[in-house]
């Protein structure tokens, strides 16, 4: 045979072998995407403007935050927030009625009462409605108590929005509710987390405050679910 023709022949099988030894597109293993995906935590928060974030980001809002904490320590939530700015105990009731809130939750977080004690409602009205409300929560998350985190009333007597009142008694008169909160809390074996002496350093730092020079920014929100963290971590290990 020729020494030519032999070569190409020899080339062409060749070619012809590394050809067939590559994998096809339809051969190339595909991961599994449930496999590969993490499962969700539902998590619902129950509040007025300190839960929705006035005026700060959604990013900074205490909750989301908190939700970023537990993704680095491989716990993924599904967060559904019902809260909005102004609202009082029976105005969340009446906003989660109209917003119902679908299935169980693995955790539900509660904080609620600034505007019932800014509006000068008695503390005995609170502690009923708050206790109603809290029973909701449970409910919320299949009646396990050990699935819910009440947090304390922040105090914004120690804003510049205060101005010129006298602060003593406003926040004489939110420790009070917060000893209603906290009683009720106690009694249905719930967690708790006081942010209010953390709210407190606001006069000594603007920049725990948002624009409105009322409402917690992000760094005090950051505060706020760092020191919810180790109970959240508890609730979902």
């Amino acid at each position: 045979m020729d020494l030519s023709l032999y070569l190409l022949i020899a080339l062409l099988l060749t070619s012809c072998t590394t050809a067939s030894s590559l994998p096809t597109e339809t051969s190339v293993p595909m991961l599994n995407q449930e496999t590969t995906s993490m499962p969700k935590i539902r998590y619902l928060a129950l509040g007025d403007s300190y839960t929705i974030g006035e005026k700060v980001p959604e990013r900074d809002r205490w909750s989301n935050q908190l939700e970023k904490l537990l993704e680095g320590n491989g716990i993924y939530s599904d967060v559904t927030i019902i809260a909005r700015t102004g609202w009082t105990v029976n105005e969340l009731w009446e906003g989660i009625q109209a917003t119902p809130p679908e299935g169980s939750y693995d955790m539900v977080t509660l904080l609620i009462g600034v505007n019932d004690q800014y509006r000068g409602y008695p503390v005995d009205g609170y502690r009923e409605d708050f206790r109603f409300i809290l029973g909701k929560a449970i409910e919320y998350a299949g009646g396990d108590p050990e699935r819910v985190v009440v947090l304390s009333i922040p105090d914004w007597g120690f804003t510049p929005f205060a101005g010129s009142q006298d602060t003593e008694p406003i926040s004489k008169k939110i420790d009070e509710f917060n000893a209603v909160n906290l009683e009720e809390s106690e009694s249905a074996g719930v967690y708790y987390v006081n942010v209010t002496l953390i709210s407190r350093m606001a006069m000594d730092d603007f920049d725990l405050l948002a624009s409105d020079r009322l409402h917690p920014s992000g760094k005090m929100y950051a505060m706020w679910a760092e020191k919810t963290l180790p109970i959240a971590l508890e609730i979902l290990k």
